[in-house]
């Protein structure tokens, strides 16, 4: 019997999507212990949409008409890996990372 996880599709699909000429989105410190900063390094445009989802594959957070600079508290979030993804209006997969919260 096979099972299918569109959660990790989707991680698959973005995880080598970057810009042609450098990454969108710069993103620090990582690992991070209370909050990481996303800052945009090329044009920005607040109709993009910020989604960050944890190892199982869950939502944990997302952040819509993001703007040119961001400090996301992490004070919610457990200790692990997370990843992020940055989509355009059409839910297009901009830019995917992945990042550490320590404490």
């Amino acid at each position: 019997m096979l099972f299918s996880l569109p959660c990790c599709a989707a991680f698959a699909q973005g995880r080598s999507a970057n810009t042609p000429g450098g990454e969108l989105l710069k993103y620090y410190p990582n690992p991070a212990i209370s909050f990481i900063n996303f800052e945009f390094q090329k044009s920005h445009s607040n109709t993009h949409t910020l989604q960050v989802f944890n190892f199982m594959g869950k939502k944990v957070l997302e952040v819509k008409n993001t703007p040119a600079r961001m400090n996301l508290g992490l004070e919610s979030l457990y200790r692990g890996i997370y990843v992020f993804q940055l989509r355009d209006v059409g839910g297009n997969i901009l830019q995917s990372g992945k990042f550490q919260v320590v404490r």
